[in-house]
């Protein structure tokens, strides 16, 4: 005797494969969730950058203009295979800038908005991811810290369009200068070095006002937004963390020791001798400050001293600060090095600064980044050496300085990018990608890394060292 099976229904099934799903996410770890949700940001921009409404059809147009962009912009950069004043219209300036936007908030904080303007309860993995994103040390007032975040930016990269709206509208007029002001507002603040000006920051050369503005728009991104809230707090709190008082001392021995290093290396340059010292001086702090995160240059690399290229590199590779628009290993990370190699050349066992004593695990976690960003970058110039290397034009600083450029997402070029080949192209994308959402995240989400108690420890013994 046949049985009646009761199938189930259609809203059933698709209660099942919701499930399936929320269980399927619940499953990745925040790193992973992380990584892919950047990589949605970079697909859903390289659509939008292949529409027709995007660029100029006159110009020679494919996917990996589109790809290479959107993958720059995201990840706050500014490397470019095209001309990015020239190549796109309006709307594929509008995609970039918001990309740009994205990359620099963090593609999390556009999702957190959603419960802010809902008035929705943020939930502990949102919290997290938070707190992945900013660097926070623990989940206290997450959805506060964001708020203050957005407040923040929105404020600043305000003001700063306003501030250059006056000069930009004066040489292109209402429409044009106000859409130039802001978007140059928003790439400062971003670190990215994206520029639709004719021909880039160095159309203002010999407008210090004009360099200034970009500068602290610069420096007020790759501060951190952790540093902002502690120096704006200070008035109520009076004190600052011994993140905010190591950022703030690296930061500004960074800019002034870059200051010093290239007046010494560019003094003998025929430009600057047809600068007043004035101008000479704000140039020269420009560049300080836009070449180790930003990408803003005034001058072509082709008239630099290969001293100017090398300081150039090591500045690029350190960066900003941690929780900031900028990339490179962070300023804080070289601090601790610093601190670290201070004790030890006086043989002290802890490692102090401000009156406290730094854990172990920040230093262990230095060195590894030191060490996993080095190996990295000697693998992808090891990489573009074997595709790109038969150049006669481009030679081995062209590649290091591309490569190590990529990962610290600041975006200046010797001119290797738009003569790169399609697996050189692919290799400076996975070198922005990962210098942008971090090694430790990109690391964490392919290893699935978790930290494990262990049972037992081996017998210690010392090896040679040096």
């Amino acid at each position: 005797m046949s049985r009646k099976i009761d199938l189930p229904t259609q809203k059933e099934m698709n209660k099942l494969h919701h499930l399936q799903r929320l269980s399927f996410w619940s499953s990745i770890s925040m790193p992973q969730r992380l990584t892919l949700g950047f990589l949605s940001v970079i697909t859903v921009g390289t659509l939008l950058l292949l529409l027709p409404i995007s660029y100029h059809t006159d110009n020679p147009h494919h996917f990996m203009n589109a790809l290479f962009t959107a993958t720059s912009a995201a990840s706050v950069t500014g490397l470019t295979v095209v001309d990015t004043a020239t190549h796109w219209t309006v709307f594929g300036q509008c995609v970039i800038i918001m990309l740009v936007e994205i990359g620099a908030l963090g593609f999390m904080s556009f999702s957190v908005l959603l419960f802010t303007a809902t008035k929705r309860r943020m939930d502990l993995r949102s919290k997290l991811m938070v707190q992945e994103v900013y660097n926070l040390q623990t989940l206290y007032d997450t959805q506060s810290v964001f708020g203050y975040v957005i407040k923040l930016s929105v404020i600043i990269q305000i003001v700063g369009a306003a501030l250059l709206a006056p000069f930009m509208i004066h040489d292109f007029g209402w429409q044009r200068g106000l859409f130039f002001a802001v978007f140059h507002a928003i790439s400062a603040f971003g670190n990215s070095g994206f520029s639709i000006l004719p021909n880039g920051t160095s159309d203002y050369i010999n407008q210090p006002i004009v360099l200034f503005i970009l500068a602290l728009l610069i420096v007020a991104g790759s501060l951190g937004f952790l540093v902002w809230r502690d120096l704006l707090w200070y008035y109520r709190t009076r004190r600052l963390t011994l993140h905010s008082k190591l950022a703030l001392l690296m930061t500004g021995s960074l800019i002034f020791g870059g200051f010093i290093l290239f007046e010494i290396t560019e003094s003998n340059l025929a430009f600057a001798h047809e600068l007043s010292p004035v101008k000479s001086a704000f140039d020269t702090l420009f560049m300080s400050i836009s070449y180790r995160t930003a990408g803003f240059t005034e001058f072509s690399f082709d008239q630099m001293a290969p001293a100017t290229i090398l300081l150039t590199i090591i500045l690029m590779y350190i960066g900003g600060t941690p929780g900031s628009t900028a990339g490179g290993i962070k300023t804080t990370t070289l601090g601790v090095l610093i601190l670290q190699t201070n004790a030890a050349l006086r043989g002290k066992k802890d490692v102090t600064f401000a009156h406290r004593r730094l854990p172990h695990e920040n230093i262990v976690r230095a060195l590894l980044l030191v060490f996993v960003s080095l190996v990295f970058l000697a693998t992808l110039s090891f990489l573009l050496m074997i595709s790109e290397g038969k150049s006669e034009t481009y030679g081995l600083e062209y590649i290091i300085f591309e490569v190590v450029s990529a990962f610290a997402t600041a975006g200046l070029s010797l001119g290797l990018t738009p003569h790169l080949s399609t697996f050189g192209q692919l290799i400076i994308m996975l070198a922005m990608f990962i210098g942008r959402v971090g090694i430790y995240t990109v690391m964490f989400s392919i290893l699935n890394v978790h930290e494990e108690a262990a049972q037992y420890r081996y017998p210690e013994e010392s090896v040679i060292i040096g």
